[in-house]
């Protein structure tokens, strides 16, 4: 597949998936429903997603991107990883197991608040954040939408400090409404699908 098609790929899946993450959400906190392992896939297609769409920018940008891509890309497999682990975890095990402890939820289960997989949780993200900086810089500006890309991926690095900094601070513990933290990420979910669209048009013939 042509790197043009791998990018509107990858900004296609991360699109669809962080809104079906948000409307989740969303859902959750009006009705109470419980729909956290839509979200918990949800997040695992993200992740897909992502990496496709920051392969395809590091490929487009040539020679020109070749150390800053290729650190942007490294940066998105770790993410992936870290993701993969906390979310297939909690479709798996979690979901699945009847008989699992207290202890052993507050360690591997995402919902508790201040638990390691919840922490590795935003480990992942702030190396997401921190690969956003790093493609936006491979990403080549020729014209003000593309522009509007790159400005959009760098900011998202300022994400990188207070994820990874929040765990070691004792910012969420198990008092913490969730409220909160659904708050932030349905403001993370707000900013990143015009980067998933922009990404999008980024790879278009005319982009």
């Amino acid at each position: 597949m042509a790197k043009e098609g791998t990018g509107k790929l990858g900004a296609a899946v991360t699109f669809v998936s962080v809104a079906t993450f948000a409307a989740a959400m969303i859902v959750e906190l009006v009705s109470g429903a419980h729909t956290a392992y839509v979200s918990y896939l949800s997040s695992v297609f993200i992740a897909m997603g992502y990496v496709l769409m920051a392969a395809a920018v590091v490929a487009r940008g040539g020679r020109r991107a070749s150390s800053v891509g290729l650190a942007g890309l490294t940066f998105a497999a770790i993410y992936a990883v870290l993701i993969f682990i906390v979310y297939f975890a909690m479709l798996t095990t979690v979901r699945l197991s009847e008989n699992l402890s207290d202890g052993v939820l507050s360690i591997i289960s995402y919902e508790r608040l201040g638990s390691l997989f919840f922490n590795y949780n935003l480990l992942g993200y702030s190396f997401m954040a921190l690969s956003t900086f790093f493609i936006g810089s491979a990403v080549e500006p020729v014209n003000r939408r593309n522009g509007r890309f790159r400005a959009l991926l760098k900011i998202h690095g300022a994400f990188f400090p207070p994820c990874l900094i929040m765990p070691m601070t004792g910012t969420f513990t198990p008092d913490t409404s969730p409220v909160v933290g659904t708050v932030i990420l349905l403001a993370w979910c707000a900013y990143f699908l015009p980067v998933c669209v922009l990404g999008w048009q980024y790879f278009r013939a005319d982009g």
